[in-house]
């Protein structure tokens, strides 16, 4: 009985060291082998190889991205509401299951028209910061 427990706690702490190592080991591997040289430019803010202007207070971003972030982080969390549903098929009837997948669908296709007709989707032309 006792080895059955020490077995299970050795499961516990082999896991733990495999997470601390996992954890540790990117840093360790980043020290190791990172340049050592620093330039003068490495103060500067890094964007795909292309020299930055301006600074990051003078971005501002336009409210329709947020509306659209948003958005997309409903459906993104909605869609995970499927899965139960679509695990439970073969304990209701398929057309009930059906019905309640398309009405949620639908409400959700509603907000997506609701957000097309208040013009989230128009994206604003950007003037270019110099």
């Amino acid at each position: 009985m006792i080895e059955g427990y020490l077995v299970e706690y050795m499961y516990v702490w082999a896991l733990l060291a495999m997470g601390i190592v996992c954890g540790v080991a990117p840093l360790l591997i980043s020290v190791f082998f990172a340049p050592r040289h620093l330039y003068q430019k490495t103060r500067e803010t890094y964007e795909c190889g292309m020299d930055p202007y301006g600074t990051a207070w003078n971005i501002r971003f336009d409210i329709s991205y947020y509306l659209y972030a948003l958005i997309f982080l409903a459906f993104d969390v909605d869609v995970l509401y499927l899965f139960p549903v679509a695990t439970a098929f073969d304990k209701v009837s398929a057309a009930r299951g059906i019905s309640e997948i398309m009405i949620f669908v639908g409400i959700l296709s509603l907000a997506i028209v609701y957000a097309w007709v208040k013009g989230v989707f128009t994206w604003p032309n950007r003037r270019k910061a110099y």
